[in-house]
């Protein structure tokens, strides 16, 4: 066998076209949404393993690190990416190109790699089943303009307290027009595909739209996922009208309000009880409706502090009001107090749940997706019926 004596040799006596690989069709890109996209995907893997990808830990992690030793030898190609390093990834610069290594190394687009038969494919060899069939990765939102006033909106509803920020319960609480933050950028799912029931488990694709500008397809499981680990859940405005959506108008009718009570009582029973509030219905300001509420037995005979409170339009809220108290009613606190008089009573209105699950079903019932769910007292939890 003759012996190779360039490179250009060596890509040259390729019998079986090994190294004749052409770039897919969905490469028909700019080089800058490319070089972002291929990116996208070493923070994807920071993301998820919140580290940088190593060499020695199999062929896709060796060749998200070869990429990105690529990209910090490339003081062009850095400058360019800097707005999209969330992890700070370009630091380091590396060595410049000196052999072949370097070559396949320097492979920034994923030129190199192919879902057709190659030298990277590995044969007789188990398959990782901890990866993905597919992985999301974040590429630059074109259409960011149409989306970034949801973002302004929601940042100023959370300065207001209009809006609050919960921890992640449970991927029940993924839908479209929801906010979540996700390890402290604010992001917006779009849109959410047809919705497929797998092994028990609910899955779709969602489009996810960060405020930075990227966006991602990620699975929502994969999104629940993140969540659970590094997100919290950006509840729906505090203020909103249970109108089924729709605008108000001169025609429609105030109907009352529902609202979400905390006791102060000293009662050391009452004390004691985590995450006890009253549900409760009131046609009057709910302001009005609680000032004496140290004198009545439906606020345990103590004062109170509002939590949320939601205005009502064009409906009963009356039965709204039955419906949680339904949805809520095996967490009911069952209690006996007394008056000054030694009168017994037994309220049947405060409920032991955490606020944000309280918040959760409510617009679950705005939505009439609280058909399919029950609450679980013990794990706190709104579930799958």
């Amino acid at each position: 066998m003759a012996i190779k004596g360039s490179l250009e040799d060596i890509f040259n006596d390729d019998p079986y076209g090994l190294l004749d690989i052409k770039p897919a069709g969905a490469l028909a890109r700019n080089a800058d949404e490319r070089l972002v996209a291929s990116f996208e995907e070493i923070n994807a893997f920071y993301e998820k393993n919140n580290r940088v990808p190593n060499s020695g830990n199999g062929v896709q992690e060796h060749q998200l690190r070869s990429r990105l030793n690529g990209i910090r030898s490339d003081m062009q190609k850095v400058e360019m990416l800097k707005p999209y390093d969330q992890f700070n990834l370009l630091a380091i610069n590396q060595k410049p190109i000196e052999n072949i290594n370097d070559i396949w190394d320097d492979d920034d687009f994923g030129l190199l790699e192919t879902s057709s038969e190659s030298i990277f494919d590995l044969k007789h060899v188990p398959k990782e089943t901890t990866m993905p069939d597919y992985i999301a990765s974040r590429k630059p939102c074109l259409d960011f303009a149409n989306f970034e006033h949801l973002f302004i909106a929601c940042h100023q509803d959370l300065g207001l307290k209009r809006r609050k920020l919960y921890p992640f319960k449970n991927e029940q609480q993924i839908d479209k027009g929801y906010f979540f933050v996700l390890k402290g950028i604010l992001l917006y799912v779009a849109e959410v595909s047809e919705k497929e029931k797998t092994g028990g488990k609910v899955n779709a694709r969602l489009r996810c739209i960060f405020e930075n500008g990227t966006e991602s397809d990620m699975l929502l499981r994969s999104l629940a996922a993140e969540l659970y680990k590094n997100g919290r859940r950006v509840t729906e405005k505090t203020e909103k009208l249970l109108d089924n959506f729709n605008s108000i108008s001169a025609e429609d009718k105030e109907s009352g309000y529902i609202y979400v009570l905390r006791s102060l009582s000293e009662n050391a029973e009452i004390m004691a009880t985590k995450n006890l509030y009253k549900i409760g219905f009131s046609t009057t300001e709910v302001e009005e409706r609680i000032k004496n509420a140290h004198l009545e037995p439906t606020y345990l005979f103590a004062p109170v502090i509002i939590v949320s409170a939601f205005k009502c339009y064009n409906m009963n809220t009356q039965k709204l009001e039955l419906l949680l108290h339904t949805f809520f009613g095996n967490s009911c606190l069952n209690i006996d107090i007394f008056d000054k008089d030694a009168k017994r009573y037994t309220p049947r209105e405060w409920f032991i749940a955490p606020i944000d699950v309280i918040e959760q079903a409510i617009e679950f019932i705005i939505t009439g997706d609280i058909v399919n769910y029950k609450y679980e007292p013990k794990s706190e939890m709104i579930v799958n019926k």
